[in-house]
C-alpha cells in the first residue's frame, strides 16, 4: 500500500469549501475516494521532475496542478499514481475532448487522492490565482463571519448580509466610488442613493465635495469606520475602507433605511469590512473573466443546454422564471416613441446604463439571481419559492423609474425544471414584443415604460405565435391583400394603413379616423377604393381575417420612421 505523510487536518480549509468558494465551472470532480472533506494545506504546479512522489507526505494536503498533463494522456495515470504516493489532496488535469479513460478513474477510485479536471476555456493561471484567493481568505477562525456561506465575488449576497447586520442600506463601491453591488430596497432611497444607483457611481459633483472636504483622505487612510453625519438633504452615513495589506480594495457605505442604524453598526461595519476583503479581491482579479464565463453559461442554459448549470451560478432542483428588460434612451428629441426593428438601440448607451442598473437591481432583489446581457436585451432567472407562480412581479415594478429611459419588460411562467428554462424564456421574449407594438401605438410624447407578466397578455403572445408561424408561408401567396400591400409599398399610398385601422377599431368608422387623423369620409373614400382596385372588402369575413394577417405581417417589414415630432 502507498505511504503518506502526515493527515494535516489543520491545515486549512477542506477541498470541498475551496470549490465552493471559486467561479462556478471552473473545476469538475471526477473521483474523490475520500470524499471533498479533505484538508487542503496549499496549491502547487507539479514538476515531473520534482521528486513528490517518494513516500514520505512531501505533498500532503496539496492540490497539484498537473500543467500540460490531459485526463486522456499516457501519462495521466503515472501522474495520478505519483501524486497519491505523495499524499496529495487533489491532483488537477486538463479534461480534453475525450474524457479521463475507465483505467484513470479506477486508480483514482482506488486511491486516496482526489482527481480533478479543468474545464475548457479556463487557463491554469485563472485556476491558480483562483485556488489561492479562496485559500488564503478561507481559514476555519472566518467560518462563522458575516460572509460564511458565499460564493467567493458575490458582492449582491455580502451587500445584503452586511444590511442585515448593520441596520441600514448597504453600498459596495471601488476605489473610484462606483457601485459594485448594493443591498435590496427595503424601503425607499433617500435622492443621493437613488442618484448613485442610477447612475451606478456617486454623482462627480459629490465626489468633488467629500475630496474637497477631505473625507475622502480621512476614508482611505484610517482602518475605522468614518461618519458621515446626515444633514437636510441625505440620511446619516457611515463608510469604512477595505483593504489587503496596503492595498485599498474599496469601501462599504451604509445609509439610515428608513430608520435609524443599529447600535452596534460600526462594530458590524468593521466586521464586515475584513470579510469583504476576499470578495472584492476575487472580484478585481477574476471578476471581469468570471463574469463573462457566466454570462455564457447563462446564455447556453437558456438555449437549452443544462450542463451550464454550474458555471451560470444556478440550482439544478430549483424552480426559475425568466425576465426580459428591453431598454434604450427615452429622451431622444424629446419624445417616447418606442424603438422599430432597425433602430440602432443596441449602441445607445443610455439604454445600456439602465440594463446596468437593472441587472445590479436582480442581484440584490433575490439571492440566486442571475442575469446575462444580449444587445439591448437583458435577461434574468429569478428563482421561485415554494409554490410561488409569480416571482418576478416586484422586479418587474422596479423596471418603470429609471429616468429619461423608456424599459419594456415581461416575465416568462415558471420553469420547475432547468429544462423548461427555454420555454420561459421565449415567452418572456414575446412580452415584450407585445409591450413594443403597444409602445408604437401610443400617441407621440407619452411616456411608454410598461411590464407585464406573461398571463396578462395571453391573447397577443398566442397572436404572435401564430404569425411567426404563418409569416413564411404567407410569403409564398398571393392575393387581394398582397396586392394592396404591394401598391402601398410602390406608390406610397395609405390603403393598407386605412384597412388596418379599420378593422383594429371593430370596423367602427369614427373611431379608425380619429386613429389616422383624418376625416371619417376620407377614410370612407380609401375604403371604398381598396375595394374597387383590390378586391378588399371588410364585410367579408374570408377577406377580413386574411387582411387582418397580411397587415400584420406587412407591418413587420415596414422599416421604422423618424420619432413621431
Amino acid at each position: 500500500m502507498p505511504t503518506h505523510g502526515p493527515d494535516r487536518r489543520d491545515a486549512g480549509p477542506s477541498l470541498e469549501q475551496l470549490l465552493g468558494l471559486i467561479a462556478p465551472g471552473m473545476l469538475d470532480v471526477v473521483v474523490a475516494p475520500r470524499g471533498t472533506g479533505v484538508p487542503v494545506a496549499d496549491v502547487a504546479l507539479h514538476d515531473p521532475g520534482e521528486e513528490r512522489d517518494d513516500g514520505s507526505g512531501a505533498a500532503s494536503g496539496l492540490i497539484l496542478l498537473a500543467v500540460g498533463v490531459e485526463v486522456a494522456s499516457p501519462e495521466a495515470l503515472d501522474v495520478l499514481r505519483g501524486a497519491d504516493r505523495a499524499g496529495a489532496a487533489a491532483v488537477v488535469m486538463r479534461r480534453g475532448e475525450r474524457g479521463p479513460r475507465a483505467a484513470l478513474v479506477e486508480a483514482a477510485g482506488l486511491g486516496r487522492t482526489a482527481l480533478l479536471t479543468r474545464r475548457p476555456g479556463r487557463g491554469w493561471t485563472e485556476v491558480l490565482g483562483g485556488l489561492r484567493t479562496a485559500l488564503a481568505h478561507s481559514a476555519p477562525a472566518g467560518a462563522g463571519g458575516p460572509a460564511a456561506g458565499l460564493r467567493l465575488g458575490d458582492l449582491a449576497g455580502l451587500a445584503n448580509t452586511v444590511a442585515d447586520l448593520v441596520g441600514g442600506a448597504i453600498t459596495i463601491e471601488d476605489p473610484q466610488s462606483r457601485v459594485l453591488a448594493y443591498s435590496r430596497l427595503d424601503h425607499e432611497p433617500d435622492p443621493m442613493r437613488r442618484l448613485t444607483i442610477l447612475g451606478q457611481e456617486v454623482p462627480r459633483w459629490r465626489v468633488v465635495e467629500l475630496r474637497e472636504s477631505g473625507f475622502f483622505r480621512t476614508l482611505w487612510n484610517t482602518d475605522g469606520v468614518v461618519r458621515l453625519p446626515a444633514d437636510a438633504r441625505y440620511a446619516e452615513r457611515l463608510a469604512i475602507a477595505v483593504r489587503h495589506g496596503s492595498e485599498v480594495l474599496g469601501s462599504l457605505w451604509a445609509a439610515a433605511d428608513g430608520r435609524p442604524l443599529a447600535e452596534d453598526a460600526e462594530d458590524a461595519l468593521r466586521t464586515a469590512a475584513r470579510a469583504a476583503v476576499p470578495h472584492l479581491s476575487h472580484h478585481r482579479t477574476w471578476g471581469r473573466a468570471a463574469a463573462r464565463a457566466r454570462e455564457a453559461a447563462v446564455h447556453a442554459l437558456l438555449r437549452g443546454d443544462v450542463r451550464a448549470a454550474p458555471e451560470a451560478g444556478v440550482t439544478a432542483d430549483r424552480p426559475y422564471a425568466v425576465v426580459v428588460a428591453e431598454a434604450y434612451d427615452g429622451g431622444r428629441d424629446g419624445q417616447g416613441g418606442a424603438p422599430g426593428p432597425g433602430a440602432d438601440a443596441v449602441h445607445d448607451a443610455a439604454g445600456q446604463r439602465v440594463l446596468d442598473v437593472l441587472a445590479l437591481r436582480a442581484a440584490a432583489y433575490r439571492p440566486g439571481c442571475v442575469t446575462a446581457r444580449s444587445g439591448r436585451l437583458l435577461y434574468v432567472l429569478v428563482p421561485a419559492g415554494d409554490g410561488e407562480t409569480d416571482p418576478a412581479r416586484p422586479l418587474l415594478a422596479t423596471a418603470r423609474s429609471a429616468p429619461r429611459s423608456v424599459v419594456l419588460a415581461g416575465s416568462g411562467p415558471v420553469a420547475a425544471g432547468l429544462p423548461g428554462l427555454p420555454a420561459s424564456r421565449e415567452t418572456a421574449e414575446l412580452v415584450v414584443r407585445v409591450l413594443r407594438e403597444r409602445a408604437a401605438r401610443r400617441p407621440p410624447g407619452e411616456a411608454v415604460s410598461a411590464v407585464a407578466d406573461h398571463g396578462e397578455v395571453v391573447p397577443e403572445t398566442t397572436v404572435l405565435r401564430l404569425l411567426d408561424r404563418v409569416e413564411p408561408l404567407w410569403g409564398a401567396l398571393s392575393g387581394q391583400v398582397h396586392a394592396m400591400v404591394e401598391h402601398d409599398r410602390a406608390h406610397g399610398s395609405a390603403y393598407g394603413a386605412s384597412v388596418a385601422a379599420y378593422l383594429d377599431a371593430s370596423c367602427d368608422m369614427g373611431t379608425a379616423a380619429r386613429h389616422l387623423h383624418v376625416h371619417p369620409n376620407t377614410l370612407r373614400y380609401r375604403l371604398r377604393r381598396a375595394r374597387e382596385l383590390f378586391g378588399v372588402d371588410p364585410a367579408d369575413p374570408s377577406v377580413r381575417l386574411l387582411a387582418d394577417i397580411g397587415l400584420r405581417l406587412a407591418a413587420r417589414r415596414t422599416p421604422p420612421g423618424p420619432p413621431p415630432g
